[in-house]
């Protein structure tokens, strides 16, 4: 649940929203998934998630499987079916494993599902009072792009681990944090023509504005091309930039990934950390795979256009980690290859020093890597 301040220079873009869904952050994500016990597992030792709770035939759950890590302030829920009847393995038939629920933290779920839905959401969950000994919740939502939803979370009548239903759970295997700290931004795949669709659904159902745009002139090699508006709420605490193929010689990113999600999904999660170095280097030694680093030209380029940067550029260049700026100070970046054998969900390591962009200047050697990828997966080629 992210409160980090915006930049005072943003302060006065946020206000245009007028903020009638005020949202206090990000509340959890919810992945579904094919063994949740062994995608728990993976995230812990890859990335430093730790456990928190657990819901299952131990708590009197018979339908599924949940478990819930947390690391700082990022909670990541893994959900599997107990049946082959479950709709959920419809949802796993589709997409692969992937993100099914971005939840958002709320005062009153209540409301927030009336002012969502009054002006044009589609009902998800209507909401819901869950109750334990320790207190109870209200849970609300709505349906976002493809099959993903956004359910609005309210917890100040709760003093539980998480959720009413499932329990505290702290397995012997506890491997320790890489330095993740909240979630920055994730960023929505769709269709075809669709961007323009979902940031008005953005504008009007959520009162998000559209924070920044780059088209295909910004975002493009010499092979293919995308567009993206980044959609915040009224104090920034969220940001979903939502990205569109466009025309290219081979095929994007985008049109892979639509392809093998079979659908509009979340492309990836970014996760800020303080020590981008560290963290990265930790994650290295752990097995996590990241695209492969631009050139050298790249950084000798980022000496020049970008002077300021404290940390050693040789290093940030030996491990792969983008460098760029706006008016507000830089970024460091990096992103993993796919989690899952389907070439969809990524990760994103992102270090802020007073920029508040999305790396710009670094879209082209980010998408050349990825086009490396797509070759060798032998889907570059449309």
């Amino acid at each position: 649940m992210e409160t980090k301040d915006i930049a005072p220079t943003l302060k006065k873009i946020y206000k245009e929203a007028g903020d009638f869904l005020p949202l206090n952050g990000t509340d959890y994500v919810e992945f579904y998934v094919g063994n949740a016990k062994q995608a728990a597992h993976y995230y812990k030792t890859a990335f430093g998630f730790q456990d928190l709770a657990y819901s299952g035939l131990e708590t009197g759950n018979k339908e599924t499987t949940s478990y819930v890590l947390q690391q700082d302030k990022i909670r990541l829920v893994f959900t599997s079916p107990l049946s082959s009847k479950h709709p959920i393995n419809e949802h796993l038939a589709k997409h692969g494993d992937g993100v099914k629920v971005i939840a958002l933290w709320v005062d009153d779920a209540t409301k927030s599902f009336e002012e969502t839905v009054k002006r044009g959401a589609k009902a998800y969950m209507q909401p819901t009072k869950e109750e334990d000994e320790t207190g109870h919740t209200i849970r609300s939502g709505i349906h976002a792009y493809g099959d993903t939803v956004h359910l609005f979370v309210e917890r100040k009548n709760y003093t539980g681990t998480f959720l009413p239903g499932y329990k505290t759970y702290k397995s012997t295997y506890q491997p320790k944090p890489t330095g993740l700290r909240y979630i920055d931004h994730m960023v929505g795949n769709v269709d075809w023509n669709q961007m323009n669709v979902w940031v008005e659904w953005y504008q009007k159902t959520m009162g998000f504005i559209n924070l920044l745009t780059f088209d295909d002139k910004q975002i493009h090699t010499e092979y293919s091309a995308l567009m993206s508006k980044v959609m915040a709420n009224g104090n920034g605490r969220i940001k979903f930039p939502i990205n569109e193929p466009a025309e290219g010689k081979k095929k994007s990113q985008i049109e892979e990934y639509i392809q093998f999600y079979e659908g509009p999904g979340c492309q990836h999660i970014a996760v800020a950390t303080d020590n981008i170095l560290q963290t990265v280097q930790d994650l290295k030694s752990r097995g996590v795979e990241f695209l492969s680093a631009p050139p050298k030209t790249y950084y000798d380029d980022v000496r020049v256009r970008i002077p300021n940067v404290k940390e050693d550029i040789d290093t940030l260049a030996k491990e792969g980690i983008l460098i760029d700026c706006d008016e507000d100070g830089y970024l460091l970046q990096i992103f993993t290859k796919p989690q899952q054998d389907r070439p969809t969900l990524f990760f994103e390591i992102i270090e802020r020093h007073g920029a508040q962009g999305f790396g710009a200047g670094n879209f082209k050697s980010l998408f050349e890597s990825i086009e490396r990828e797509q070759a060798l997966r032998g889907t570059l080629d449309k």
